[in-house]
């Protein structure tokens, strides 16, 4: 194999390593439809902003026949199972120019290719002086595989939200799943799309023509009075069902708010909801300690601690491996549930209920 086969063998593996090209067959059939999978959703969105970019892919690896684009094919790498390889020839590309996405399949192995990702990925452009570009995306599936157990079904994108130069974002619907995903891949920066496992057989609508978004910008997806309830990913879903319970039971306006992005994260409006309702919650399926809430919560109190009318609840997964066992699947991960009870908590509607469910998996402190 001459080195240039090589090295787009191991660049173009990325954007897609799919192994039934029969699947790849129906996901193309998808394209322009207005509802799809959230995995079909990220499929349509690669070879769509690939055009806009005027990069090359392979047919085999996206979903679009090199005859409907005239462009250069590039070469399948299923066989490449090196993520270290993955990564570094990815980083290498887009210093060279390239605008490689790389699919991990499982972001619980991410840590195999830790030092092209913090030493590499996030401090080219700045190390070399801004000489370097380095516009790349790495998707990264995490979050619960059904009994998946500890090695499969990990919320890691805390990590690498203290790594500057490193832009990550989680998409929560298919729609924001291919909007985030085109914007990633237009964003001259490095971007860590982290898609939980969990969305891809969720279906929604995903118009053909839908907007531009802003990477940088959280969305206020349902509007309320009485509590603000920030979340992202999977567990957006979750939240906007403890919300409407919260609604329709107890009379507790619940305004949810979806990051979308986790670094940066949209302070202004998380601050302007908190002002506006005075009692946060946040919630995601990462555990608890050390995530994405206690930052938030930092940040809230340290800036606008006068906006708070009680105490900011988290909610997240307890400081455990993941079991194997359903049972205990249940018990180690925070849902509806557990995020109803905080809410009410943060309201003050539940002296029992709401009580207990922020001192366990919502307020848990070690």
């Amino acid at each position: 194999m001459t080195n240039r086969k090589m090295f787009f063998t191991m660049l173009w593996g990325a954007v897609f390593r799919r192994r039934s090209r029969a699947m790849m067959a129906v996901i193309a059939s998808l394209v322009g439809a207005a509802t799809l999978f959230c995995l079909a959703s990220v499929c349509v969105a690669v070879p769509q902003q690939m055009n806009e970019e005027m990069r090359a892919y392979g047919a085999n690896l996206i979903v679009t026949p090199a005859s409907a684009t005239g462009k250069s094919q590039g070469i399948d790498t299923a066989t490449v199972r090196n993520v270290t390889a993955l990564v570094g020839a990815g980083v290498g590309a887009a210093i060279a120019g390239a605008k490689p996405v790389i699919d991990l399949h499982f972001a619980d192995f991410i840590g195999i290719a830790m030092d092209e990702v913090l030493n590499q990925m996030a401090k080219a452009h700045y190390m070399f002086g801004g000489q370097a570009t380095m516009s790349l995306v790495l998707r990264a599936p995490d979050g619960l595989m059904k009994h998946g157990a500890a090695q499969h079904s990990q919320s890691l994108e805390t990590w690498f939200t203290n790594i500057p130069g490193i832009r990550v974002v989680v998409p929560s619907t298919p729609a924001n799943g291919k909007q985030l995903l085109k914007a990633a891949i237009k964003d001259p920066n490095p971007v860590i799309y982290f898609e939980n496992k969990g969305l891809f057989p969720v279906k929604g609508d995903v118009p053909e023509d839908l907007p531009p978004i802003d990477l940088s910008r959280a969305e206020v997806v349902r509007e309320g009075a009485d509590v603000t309830l920030v979340s992202y990913g999977l567990m957006l879903t979750k939240a906007l069902a403890a919300a409407d319970v919260a609604r329709r039971e107890y009379g507790v306006s619940v305004e949810v708010i979806d990051l979308r992005s986790i670094t940066p994260l949209d302070m202004p409006t998380i601050y302007a909801s908190v002002k506006k309702t005075g009692h946060l919650v946040i919630a995601h399926e990462a555990i608890k300690i050390g995530g994405v809430g206690g930052e938030i919560a930092a940040r809230v109190a340290e800036n606008h601690f006068d906006y708070l009318r009680g105490p900011v609840l988290r909610v997240g997964a307890r400081f455990t491996p993941l079991p194997f066992s359903p049972v205990m699947e249940d018990f180690v991960l925070s849902g509806e549930k557990e995020i109803l009870d905080a809410v009410l908590a943060a309201a003050g509607k539940s002296a029992v209920d709401g009580a207990d469910g922020a001192a366990g998996r919502a307020g848990e402190a070690a």
